[in-house]
């Protein structure tokens, strides 16, 4: 066994794919690929398999978040349909051109690898978006320096959680019972106090079994785990994609929520929320192009 080997857990019938991220004694240190969950194993549980292999779980959720990415862009052309017909009834030109303002992402993640994930598929979407590395612990006193720079319309406050092992018999209703609720608690309400319209900053937040009630009454929009699941890794992406291209006139639909993210309803929960995109007129032309006389003395 050694670093970076892919493995799966004999206890648990190799229900999830990890990498080896880390050697300690008889212990190892693994995180999933495909899901948040970071864990420790005793080594003589563990059982290496091949890199093209996935476990049946690991699989389902490679395919189901590939159908979510073809469903956003879907959602992204459908957006750009509806934008144009309304504007070309409004202005009776129907070859109006207009630019588009989706909202900005403001992400903050506990995981570098899943940060750059992330980063890679807002990049593929043309989701406006910037993000950093931050220790879950380190969340509020990084948004509260970042918020009035970055201006977000959306905030990504994730990494990793869970209901920590030794608390048994554990209280579920309990943050001291969670590895990182209680930071993402933190950081939701400096977001919240930066901006306290739940339309003016769409809040998401949380990672494998979180404290979702916890998060939601700090001011989350959009939270995990209602049902203290294992959430995908871009399962808070998907999130802030789509309310980053839902119309302000809309609202972000619940129903894609539950149906296009990984993890589901069990995985991920929140309330009625506006969308944040925006079209502009006239079309933003290419300066370059342009020949202007200077007027000005």
């Amino acid at each position: 066994m050694t670093l970076g080997d892919l493995v799966v857990r004999r206890s648990y019938g190799g229900d999830v794919t990890f990498r080896v991220e880390g050697i300690r004694q008889d212990k190892a240190i693994i995180k999933g690929t495909e899901f948040r969950l970071l864990a420790d194993s005793p080594v003589n549980d563990l059982v290496k398999v091949p890199a093209a292999s996935m476990s049946d779980k690991t699989r389902k959720a490679y395919i189901k978040a590939n159908q979510s990415l073809s469903h956003l862009q879907q959602d992204r052309q459908h957006q750009m349909e509806r934008s144009r017909s309304i504007l070309s009834e409004q202005s009776q030109d129907s070859h109006i051109s207009y630019f588009e303002l989706p909202g900005k992402v403001l992400h903050l993640d506990g995981d570098a690898n899943y940060l750059n994930k992330s980063l890679n598929l807002y990049k593929q979407l043309r989701v406006p978006a910037e993000g950093y590395h931050v220790h879950e612990s380190a969340m509020a006193d990084t948004l509260y320096r970042l918020l009035p720079r970055s201006r977000p319309s959306i905030v990504v406050i994730t990494g990793h959680d869970g209901v920590l092992k030794q608390r048994v018999p554990y209280d579920l209703s309990n943050l001291s019972s969670y590895k990182n609720s209680q930071n993402f608690v933190a950081a939701i309400q400096v977001a919240r106090q930066y901006e306290k319209n739940l339309d003016g900053l769409t809040i998401v937040a949380g990672a494998c079994q979180s404290h979702f009630e916890a998060l939601i009454r700090s001011g989350a929009n959009f939270a995990s785990s209602p049902g203290r699941v294992l959430i995908h890794a871009l399962d808070p992406v998907y999130i802030a994609a789509k309310a980053s291209f839902t119309s302000i006139r809309e609202t972000v639909s619940m129903s894609d929520i539950f149906h296009h993210t990984i993890s589901g309803s069990q995985g991920v929960g929140g309330i009625e929320t506006r969308g944040s995109y925006r079209v502009g007129l006239p079309r933003l032309e290419d300066l370059s192009t342009l020949k202007v006389t200077p007027s000005a003395i």
